[in-house]
């Protein structure tokens, strides 16, 4: 009976795991159909290709973004070059 409702009106397909910003996994409410986004936008079926690319690519993600992190928190707690706070004496 799902899978009918889908040759009828398609897929509705939710966000089930978020890989990076742009890539994301996707799984149908009706029929449990999971899909990814590919390299030029669309949607491919997961494939166990697909899934260990986005693995692969969510694990780069996260580094990144703990590396960014971890350098802006830095930044943040060094003292500024310039200080142009008044000085009272």
């Amino acid at each position: 009976m799902k899978s009918i409702y889908c040759s009828f009106f398609g897929h509705q397909y939710e966000v089930s795991k978020n890989v990076t910003y742009h890539v994301k996994e996707y799984k149908c409410t009706h029929c449990s159909a999971q899909v990814t986004t590919n390299g030029k936008g669309g949607l491919t079926p997961l494939t166990p290709k697909y899934k260990e690319i986005n693995s692969v690519l969510e694990r780069i993600h996260k580094k990144r973004v703990a590396k960014r992190l971890k350098n802006t928190k830095a930044l943040l707690q060094e003292k500024p070059l310039l200080d142009f706070t008044p000085h009272f004496s």
